[in-house]
């Protein structure tokens, strides 16, 4: 005989209406107890659910996207009548997913959260990856930790420990990059001193920052683009559409980027894990950096080959809001083919900026200027926008990197060719 049994969310403290970022099973799935069933996120922290019991699903009650709280039916499970009746409590009291819940109520508890495409999920340091990967890696001896993950969320998979153990092989046979320790130094023999935590963002930012600047042979191409016209054109549209919607540069920079990558597809791919592929992409992903007060996030807006200007405004500034806000869900930094950082508003000529890997390539834009430009035998003024693409040499050439920028320019040239 079997019955139906229910799986609630368990006791996570004070904290109410988390999203669901993944879920690791389908129905008809056999499950085992303490096998992860689903993963919730919140600003503090990811947290796998377990299963309680042994069993069969049969229904699944939340979708990737859901907000849910302590008690919130997540599955039924059919379970032999012998199992169910060996069941002594229900999941809010399972002591394993209490110690897990406990990590969102307990403000010390720190535990890295996935920003958007940068970093594989953690929770209190332990690395995102299904019960059989991490049986497979302690096998081989591989910290996850140090993993990086291919998968859905930053999972780590199967291929990613194998790619961690060839990675490291090489680097031992060929003398990997040998860092010296950075000096320790008592600041406050010298003077007045004060410590400020960075915030998180900066702390999930900063370690990836750090991989990618190390770890991909950067190249930036500094360029300048007649924004002349596009600057009129763009004034037009603000005078038009009023309050009604915030027409920027950067909507003009999105199509311009995406005109270029379509002349040049390289801009739009990733280098393979085995590092001898190319991944060409097929669609047009674009990232944008926003600054908020705890530092920059990378929202990314989709599709963008298939959207107007005032349609990439509107999203521009409902993103910006939510970015400052905090509520941007991880799904909406996830899946960009190239990256935008623009520091016009600020202000500055040229800078250097990082690839966000797997892209292979990021477009720095600062202040634009009135600049006396030569043409047909005199000056004329003209406004001129500083732009620097850093890009990832093993996929990308110093050519193409030149011929990308200056098409680039003549594409900001034709914006009112770029459809509203």
């Amino acid at each position: 005989m079997t019955e139906i049994k229910q799986v609630l969310v368990p006791d996570i403290g004070d904290t109410k209406n988390v999203p669901v970022i993944e879920i690791m099973v389908k129905v008809g799935d056999t499950i085992r107890a303490e096998q992860s069933l689903l993963t919730l996120e919140t600003d503090k922290a990811t947290m796998d659910i377990p299963a309680p019991f042994d069993g069969v699903i049969k229904n699944i009650s939340v979708k990737v996207g859901d907000k849910i709280s302590e008690g919130a039916l997540l599955l039924l499970v059919e379970v032999s009548a012998t199992k169910a009746s060996s069941l002594t409590a229900p999941l809010v009291a399972h002591d394993s997913a209490k110690k897990t819940a406990n990590l969102l109520a307990e403000p010390l508890a720190v535990a890295s959260v996935v920003l958007s495409t940068i970093a594989p999920s953690t929770l209190a340091g332990r690395a995102h990856a299904s019960p059989s990967v991490r049986h497979f890696a302690h096998e081989l001896g591989v910290d996850l930790e140090r993993v990086r993950g291919s998968g859905i969320k930053g999972r780590i998979t199967r291929c990613d420990v194998l790619g961690f153990v060839k990675s490291t092989l090489s680097q031992q046979q060929g003398g990997g990059l040998q860092v010296a320790a950075m000096p320790i130094v008592d600041f406050s023999r010298f003077g007045v001193i004060e410590i400020r935590a960075l915030s998180r963002i900066k702390k999930l930012s900063g370690a990836n920052l750090h991989r990618n600047w190390i770890s991909i042979p950067h190249v930036t191409q500094h360029d300048e683009a007649d924004i002349t016209e596009m600057e009129a054109f763009r004034k037009e549209l603000g005078e038009k559409y009023g309050d009604e919607v915030r027409v920027t540069l950067l909507p003009f920079l999105m199509k311009a980027v995406v005109r270029a990558m379509q002349q040049y597809p390289n801009l739009n791919s990733s280098l393979g894990v085995d590092g001898e592929s190319v991944v060409l992409k097929k669609y047009f992903h674009i990232g944008v950096a926003v600054d908020t007060v705890d530092g920059l996030v990378v929202p990314v807006l989709r599709d963008v080959d298939k959207k107007g200007i005032v349609q990439l405004s509107r999203e521009l500034g409902e993103i910006s809001v939510m970015a400052r806000e905090k509520s941007l869900p991880a799904t909406a930094m996830q899946g960009g083919c190239f990256t935008i950082s623009s520091l016009g508003g600020i202000g500055g000529t040229f800078f250097t900026p990082i690839i966000n890997a797997p892209e292979v390539a990021i477009l720095g834009v600062s202040r634009a200027s009135m600049t006396p430009i030569y043409v047909d035998g005199k000056f004329v003024p003209r406004l001129m926008l500083p732009l620097s693409l850093s890009y990832d040499h093993r996929v990308v050439d110093g050519a193409e990197a030149v011929r990308f920028t200056g098409y680039l320019g003549k594409a900001l040239l034709d914006a009112r060719e770029m459809g509203l």
